[in-house]
């Protein structure tokens, strides 16, 4: 496993992240998750990313489980909030910032997170507020640094510009081979400004492992399959889109590669990519996308990807 600073922080992350989004907390039962969190442990994995709407606080309250066997030294804990957990508590407010951050660590079983990070952006708060009240959580030694997911350039230039508050060390984006807007205008902003992306679904829900096939039905185990985890999927399981991806199958077999191996590699070809967060429902699935971590693709390779994919390449309105 190799490891990255994110961004302008003191963080030295794992190039892959276990994730816990539709996984741990509920939808797998505890012993595989245990196994799996275990097995990313082995492989050198050190960076560990929830919120707490994933199971409704239940994935943060399986890891503070879990990672009780661990030193608090060992790891790296990110969580984030925005989402409802209930009917009246959700989004950026300064009440919400130092309640669900108080919540989460009781969950979590721990003082502190490494990375405090909005979810989303909340059109209902002033920004000036959340970012204050952030800073007021990291000055309570609560989170040691913040973040954000999902937020446009002009939102955080507009944070960034804030006096007297803590500066943003990094971006969740959605990212990979298929997804690429955040190249636009997120991550050049964000290399400009020490802010380290750690990428979520750098696989395409899974259909960058080539598992589904666009002339019969996805399996029955898969999240496609699965009407409560399919919903980000719709623009991914179009047929052409499918097709592009048994196109890239070739590639990585002639480099020895998974097809997850080789999407893997492809987000973490840029340096402002500080790791991919993956999911993972089996042990060796840990294994096979940790040792995703240090491989090169070469520009060659890198246009050979482009040319199959070409039209397959989502955008906002796909």
């Amino acid at each position: 496993m190799q490891y990255r600073r994110l961004g302008n922080s003191s963080l030295e992350v794992s190039e892959i992240a276990l994730g816990s989004w539709l996984t741990y907390g509920g939808a797998i039962n505890d012993e595989t998750a245990r196994e799996c969190v275990r097995t990313a442990f082995d492989c050198g994995i050190n960076f560990f990313d929830t919120a707490n709407v994933y199971a409704t606080g239940g994935a943060e309250a399986f890891l503070g489980d879990m990672l009780s066997d661990y030193r608090r030294d060992e790891y790296l804990l990110a969580t984030k909030l925005y989402f409802p957990m209930t009917d009246s508590d959700r989004g950026l407010s300064a009440a919400q910032v130092h309640k669900q951050i108080d919540a989460s660590l009781a969950r979590l079983r721990t003082d502190y997170v490494d990375l405090y990070q909005c979810h989303r952006y909340d059109d209902d708060t002033p920004l000036d507020e959340t970012m204050h009240a952030l800073t007021e959580v990291v000055e309570a030694g609560k989170a040691r640094f913040i973040g954000f997911s999902e937020w446009t350039a002009d939102q955080v230039r507009s944070a960034m510009s804030l006096p007297g508050v803590s500066r943003f060390v990094s971006s969740q984006p959605q990212y990979s081979m298929l997804w690429r807007e955040p190249e636009k205008e997120v991550i050049p902003y964000c290399d400009r400004h020490g802010i380290g992306q750690i990428v979520w679904s750098p696989l395409a829900q899974g259909v960058l492992t080539g598992k589904y096939d666009p002339a019969t039905p996805p399996p029955a185990d898969s999240r496609a399959a699965n009407d409560s985890m399919s919903g980000f999927m719709t623009g991914l399981m179009q047929p052409r889109v499918l097709a592009a991806v048994q196109d890239l199958a070739p590639i990585a077999a002639d480099l020895g590669l998974t097809m997850a191996q080789m999407a893997l590699a492809w987000v973490l070809r840029i340096d402002n990519v500080s790791a991919a967060i993956v999911g993972a429902s089996r042990p060796q699935q840990v294994r096979d996308n940790a040792s995703a971590s240090g491989i090169s693709l070469t520009p060659e390779t890198l246009t050979k990807i482009d040319q199959i994919l070409g039209p397959a390449i989502l955008s906002g309105g796909d």
